[in-house]
């Protein structure tokens, strides 16, 4: 195997846990120093720190779906998807370094939601946004982090030739 490859492999695989392992020290954090449904304004009331268990996925999707239901669009599928895309990238010999920063964002929050779907049957979720008429829901870091890599991709597939990606 080439040392590149290694290299690049390596690279990989330190990306996607600095994302785990910020989501998941940032969500111990929050369980530990911040009670359930607590409102602590950090700047003015425009930055929010909380606490909610999310039972599903994004906005609480799914949230009342039958247990074995959860456990298969919620648990199983992502893990299989992040599964393939982390296999798929580390297997690519060369990849657009934006490009690989972006999926080991998505590959790295995923994960990290699913760990905690999996360990705690819901997602820690804390921060929240609120400027003018402009409000998030409440998220969590592997939201940003997925959020981030998203974005990276479409900004990538917008403004680059086709042949780059």
């Amino acid at each position: 195997m080439k040392k590149g490859l290694v290299r690049y492999r390596i690279y990989t695989v330190l990306l996607v846990f600095l994302n785990i392992g910020c989501d998941q020290i940032t969500k111990e954090a929050v369980r530990q120093n911040v009670a359930e449904q607590d409102y602590i304004q950090i700047i003015d009331h425009h930055f929010i720190l909380t606490n909610v268990e999310n039972t599903g996925a994004m906005l609480g999707f799914g949230q009342d779906f039958p247990p074995i239901l959860k456990i298969l669009l919620l648990q199983g599928l992502p893990l299989a998807l992040l599964l393939i895309l982390l296999y798929r990238t580390l297997t690519k010999s060369h990849m657009d370094s934006i490009l690989l920063l972006a999926f080991t964002f998505v590959i790295g929050g995923g994960i990290g939601n699913l760990i905690d779907r999996i360990l705690y049957g819901s997602v820690t979720d804390f921060f929240q946004i609120r400027l003018g008429f402009f409000k998030t829901g409440i998220f969590n870091m592997a939201d940003v982090a997925v959020t981030i890599g998203i974005m990276l991709i479409l900004l990538l597939s917008l403004f680059r030739k086709k042949n780059s990606i």
